[in-house]
């Protein structure tokens, strides 16, 4: 009787083990970010907590540094289903519903406070559910990904000094809008290949936010570092479709809420780094200028339109009105 008793209680016990391996859900969250980017760390602590927050039910495997395909990729992999949630620019979700691109309009946000009461606003919620409609994906959180500056072979301090320059930017209609207002020529050198570029002449500069130019380490090769601001950047944490319709109003707020929690963190390791770059890099002898940024915002509203972009002027104005 006492082996029956054992037997059942093994075949219960592996029946529950296999019942609770079943009901756990594997996801795949992609981006395109280093391990020791805040992109990455806060979305494998994120991963962690949803795990615990729902008993295990959902176990999320985080996979950086395009190994599942560049950012054009990962986009697309959320509808072929190759990918459940994705860490991407609003640039991309621009590709879906063009209007949620103003946000990178140049001298759209006046800093990262603004950025994130923007995130909490009723345009970023009428934006997000206009990109949603167009592409059944779901935002859950906006991180900042750090304020766009200028790195040269010679010093700027307004917008006529990029005259003639040659400028790698990204291949992104919202990027070329200020360096081509300003008379620069703009270059789209794929990323891995700028500091080449700059170290060989290629180019004469670049763009990105401080964190980058000192992870890239493209303050060997340039010495000049010019804080033009043009863009307070962003990534949204993107749900895809099929994922969002399966999940629960109950599993919805969770992923939701430590989503949103880890953007929150990201963003404050992102600040905190922004501002000690600026007192190192100039330790390190290298020329940081400050610009006219009215300058160059006025000459980007002279001959850049919102309709060329696909962008809405009121959608402008009320973000330029969030405090």
């Amino acid at each position: 009787m006492k082996v029956k008793f054992a037997i059942l209680g093994a075949t219960v016990a592996i029946l529950a083990s296999a019942a609770a391996a079943q009901a756990q859900t594997a996801l795949k969250w992609a981006h395109v970010y280093e391990t020791s980017e805040p992109f990455h760390t806060e979305s494998v602590w994120a991963a962690e907590e949803i795990n615990k927050r729902t008993d295990g039910r959902y176990k999320i495997d985080v996979f950086p540094a395009s190994q599942l395909g560049k950012e054009s990729d990962i986009n697309q992999g959320l509808k072929l289903g190759t990918v459940d949630i994705i860490i991407s620019g609003s640039s991309f979700a621009s590709r879906e519903y063009p209007p949620i691109g103003v946000t990178y309009f140049p001298y759209i946000f006046r800093d990262p406070s603004h950025l994130i009461s923007y995130t909490k606003s009723d345009v970023f919620k009428r934006l997000a559910q206009g990109y949603e409609e167009a592409s059944g994906n779901h935002i859950t959180a906006v991180t900042y990904y750090g304020t766009r500056h200028t790195t040269a072979n010679k010093p700027i301090t307004k917008c006529a000094d990029m005259q003639g320059l040659k400028i790698r930017v990204p291949d992104v209609p919202a990027y070329l809008a200020m360096p081509r207002a300003c008379g620069a020529n703009t270059t789209p050198i794929a990323f891995a290949e700028v500091y080449l570029a700059l170290q060989n002449g290629t180019v004469e500069a670049q763009e990105n936010p401080l964190t980058t130019i000192e992870a890239k380490k493209f303050f060997e090769v340039q010495k000049n570092i010019i804080l033009s601001g043009h863009i307070v950047d962003h990534l949204n944490t993107v749900v895809s479709k099929s994922l969002w319709a399966k999940l629960s109003d109950e599993d919805k707020k969770i992923f939701s809420e430590v989503m949103a929690e880890a953007a929150e963190r990201g963003t404050k390791i992102i600040e905190q780094r922004e501002k000690e770059l600026v007192a190192k890099f100039k330790e390190m002898g290298l020329s940081v200028t400050e610009v006219d940024k009215a300058d160059f915002e006025k000459t980007v509203m002279e001959k850049v339109t919102f309709e060329e972009f696909g962008y809405k002027k009121e959608d402008w104005e009320a973000i330029r009105a969030v405090q």
